[in-house]
């Protein structure tokens, strides 16, 4: 499997300590009769996303020799916080979680930074607190991508909707962010639509719908996850609006997370891009981090072997951030960003059974 031989190649700070896990060294090698216990809590199970990363979990740790017990939040941060305390109570040596408030984390951390328990936060940052790794990809960039693939396709002018996630999540305020930045700086006659959802797709779809009825000449909108794929779709086709993008009425719609059904989308001319967030490789690396936080292990900021930057976001605080690249139905350039074809078998959601 790639992991293993990624971690056997030894070729960089990286693989030379994974090499240490998978290859024989110190701590405990897959297959022993002592594999180190580790909690990881998923954040929700309500999206294709996460279950995705529902699925990829065991078989990553299986793979790192490492036993596992899992718990489900619900995007809950009580029920986090109640989860965290199990996982002590059972004897983990490291966990792994998702906080989707990433400012009401910070006592929970803190607790199990007091029981020495190390922790890996997976495609959130907490605000405040200590964690050994972030595993995360640019979300900054999620907004950037988005920004100058409808920026492009528009030639600069008109109307879209940002459909946005929870303002309580870093990602949330990342995309947001990131999204107005850049149509301020590089396409300033396109007006923006800011709506609130709270990554609530039933929200997404009636605030799009008002827009819609006040602006027929939106011709864009930009969801920042997948949670709002089915609502904006069923909108579009109510207001006789999903038509293949050789069309005058069509509304050219990006997407973030890279799903099965957003690929399938936009080969068929419903949906026009997404950026691919790598939900295979946060299960791998929160994981891999954990592991190596068992081992004794340490990281510093720099390039990594397996195509992505790990950086310091505050003392004390680094980050891996991962590929998550743009796609698109042509594979073409937008904006100076790159893009891969929908199809592509490199991206995770083409490879799902």
């Amino acid at each position: 499997m790639r992991l293993r031989t990624a971690l056997c190649s030894a070729a960089s700070v990286l693989s030379a300590m994974a090499l240490l896990s998978a290859c024989g060294g110190s701590g405990t090698a897959a297959g022993s009769d002592s594999k180190p216990l580790v909690g990881v809590d998923y954040p929700r199970s309500d999206t294709d996303f996460w279950n995705s990363y529902i699925k990829y979990t065991p078989e990553y740790a299986k793979e790192l020799g490492l036993s596992l017990k899992t718990t489900n939040s619900q995007n809950d941060v009580a029920k986090l916080t109640a989860n965290a305390q199990t996982f002590i109570s059972q004897g983990v040596k490291g966990l792994a979680m998702a906080p989707q408030d990433t400012a009401a984390i910070a006592p929970t951390l803190a607790q199990m930074e007091a029981k020495k328990i190390p922790v890996v936060t997976v495609d959130t940052r907490p605000d405040s607190g200590k964690v050994f790794m972030v595993v995360r990809a640019d979300n900054r960039a999620y907004g950037e991508k988005a920004c100058q693939y409808l920026g492009t396709k528009l030639a600069g002018k008109g109307k879209v909707v940002m459909l946005e996630g929870g303002l309580d999540s870093i990602n949330g305020r990342d995309r947001t962010e990131a999204f107005n930045d850049c149509m301020k700086k590089n396409f300033p006659d396109i007006k923006v639509f800011g709506e609130a959802t709270n990554w609530d797709g039933a929200v997404a779809a009636q605030k799009l719908q008002t827009d819609l009825t006040a602006n027929p000449d939106i011709k864009g909108v930009y969801m920042e996850s997948s949670f709002a794929l089915a609502g904006t779709l069923q909108v579009l086709k109510q207001k006789g609006l999903l038509v293949g993008p050789e069309d005058k009425k069509h509304v050219f719609v990006v997407s973030n997370d890279g799903i099965p059904e957003e690929l399938k989308s936009i080969a068929a001319g419903k949906v026009d891009a997404t950026v691919s967030q790598p939900a295979d490789l946060y299960a791998e690396y929160a994981l891999y981090y954990l592991k190596a936080a068992i081992d004794g292990k340490t990281f510093k900021p720099g390039k990594t072997d397996h195509d992505s930057t790990i950086v310091q976001v505050r003392d004390g605080l680094l980050e891996d951030q991962l590929s998550a690249p743009l796609v698109t139905a042509d594979g073409g350039t937008y904006g100076g960003v790159p893009s891969l074809k929908s199809d592509d078998k490199s991206l995770w959601g083409n490879t799902l059974g």
